[in-house]
């Protein structure tokens, strides 16, 4: 029999397929506006201005100053461009860093989102927002950065390249693992957090071997709107505040940290919420959750450690203390001792111990 929960589903419009990309000023008209300002990080700034030209008098500019962690200072720059050129809505093309400059644009001026994802983040299919401030990142959770409408062109992840591939479709992944123990959990965030799980865990290594396969590149771009869905209706635990901290602190590459941080959030809590690690465990096709996440991740090609992404060893101390510094609902007590030495095996890469 089913425990009594709740769900509230997001309430948001989502175009997927290929060639969906000519879509975008149908969906900007769907929504009553006329005003779109793209938005873009720098190296994508020549795909952004295609699409302005595409949207033609529907766009009033493109702004490609979104860089990773949403540094509070760039968000202000893009509102004064916002401001400067009477936007009334918001086009994010790109990762992860585009979508969450959208997000925190909406969060000051109510503007309406269309977003077209290039990776594997998820974070278009969350009302959550990570933004950093004086090396400090903090998020929140809030209905107003949800976006409108979430265009998933499979063509545009054609060109993503392998590697990035992996860390971005792991980072999605941490979003359904998180999901499985959060107290929000229910069955119907459940079973997609999983079904997520497995079309990762399936199309990331085939993506490696063949980076244009459309197959994979198609189930890879479901599992992660799925898994972005999952957190979108749950909160988050360990993993994503050790993430924030060492993203936000150490500015450390988003997606790889997701991907190294993992299997030892994953192992840290497996005591205390067996069901979700029988759930992973299924999902991966392996016999243990936390060694099955890090053996895709060798699969993969991933760094092997956080020492590999530029972290130094003499800031673990200050990112235990900062994982530890504030609440939050986790299935395993926090405990510093036990966090220090998690990030002691994730920056040498050694296989997690339970």
């Amino acid at each position: 029999m089913l425990d009594a929960f709740t769900y509230e589903a997001p309430a948001q419009r989502v175009v997927f397929g290929r060639g969906k990309l000519s879509e975008v000023g149908e969906e900007v008209r769907r929504l009553g506006r006329s005003r779109a300002l793209v938005l873009s990080t720098l190296p994508h700034e020549a795909n952004a201005r295609r699409l302005s030209d595409q949207l033609g008098p529907l766009a009033v500019g493109v702004f490609s100053g979104a860089v990773m962690h949403t540094p509070v200072e760039v968000t202000e720059r893009a509102l004064r461009e916002v401001q400067d050129r009477r936007a009334d809505c918001i086009v994010s093309l790109g990762g992860g860093s585009t979508t969450g400059l959208g997000k925190a644009i909406a969060l000051q001026t109510g503007l309406d989102q269309v977003v077209i994802p290039t990776t594997y983040a998820g974070s278009e299919a969350t009302p959550i927002l990570g933004q950093t401030d004086g090396g400090r990142k903090t998020t929140l959770k809030d209905k107003a950065v949800l976006p409108e409408v979430v265009i998933y062109d499979v063509d545009l992840t054609l060109t993503l390249p392998p590697k990035l591939s992996a860390s971005s479709g792991l980072n999605a992944m941490a979003h359904a693992v998180e999901a499985l123990y959060a107290p929000e959990g229910n069955p119907v965030t459940s079973m997609l957090a999983e079904q997520g799980i497995a079309a990762l865990a399936c199309a990331l290594p085939s993506i490696v071997a063949n980076p244009t396969g459309i197959g994979a590149r198609t189930d890879a771009l479901f599992g992660a709107w799925a898994c972005g869905t999952c957190l979108g209706t749950v909160g988050m635990s360990l993993h994503h505040k050790l993430c924030h901290v060492l993203g936000g602190t150490f500015d450390l590459p988003h997606a790889e940290t997701h991907a190294i941080i993992l299997p030892y959030a994953v192992a840290y809590n497996a005591a205390a919420a067996p069901e979700a690690m029988a759930r992973i465990a299924h999902a991966l096709s392996m016999n243990d959750a936390a060694l099955g996440i890090f053996r895709l991740a060798r699969k993969l090609g991933l760094p092997s450690g956080l020492h590999a992404i530029g972290l130094q060893e003499a800031a673990l101390d200050q990112a235990a203390d900062l994982a530890v510094a504030s609440p939050y609902p986790n299935p395993a007590p926090l405990d510093r001792t036990r966090i220090r030495s998690l990030l002691q095996a994730a920056w040498k890469g050694e296989a997690p111990s339970l």
